[in-house]
């Protein structure tokens, strides 16, 4: 027959290790890579923004936004008012008003709306998408030989 105390019913045990009670203590890297920052759909920031990982905007922004070598994303409900992004990746799917400046691509979604300038290597806009402002598409061109 199956008997409880036998099984180590925690009720019935005594006090846990000292060592059981400490938490754990895991090593992680100073920026773990996969992490987003997201500012949610009830958030407003008026002023300018530096981050040092990829950014989601779900709410409001008004002033620049800087993720330089990372993906700065502007959700469905997000809304961007800026005099300029700098980003290695800009994904939009809510509205952006303002320039964009970003080292590999600039996406603009179905129902999504960008309205400024645009400076990339390249660009896609998908059907449904609104586009209005100017181009500038930049490749590296590697240094000439001496």
């Amino acid at each position: 027959m199956w008997n409880k105390r036998s099984e180590g019913d925690p009720r019935q045990a005594g006090p846990a290790p000292p060592e059981a009670l400490e938490p754990a203590r895991a090593v992680r890297p100073a920026e773990p890579s996969g992490q987003v920052a997201v500012l949610g759909r009830s958030v407003v920031v008026k002023g300018d923004i530096h981050s040092q990982q990829d950014l989601t905007i779900e709410g409001e922004v008004q002033g620049t936004v800087e993720a330089v070598g990372h993906r700065l994303t502007i959700g469905p409900n997000g809304n961007l008012q800026t005099k300029g992004v700098k980003a290695r990746e800009v994904i939009v799917m809510g509205r952006m008003r303002g320039s964009v400046e970003a080292t590999e691509k600039v996406y603009i979604r179905k129902d999504a709306q960008l309205v400024g300038d645009v400076h990339t290597a390249g660009i896609v806009i998908e059907d449904g998408g609104y586009f209005k402002g100017g181009i500038d598409i930049r490749k590296e061109v590697p240094p000439a030989d001496q």
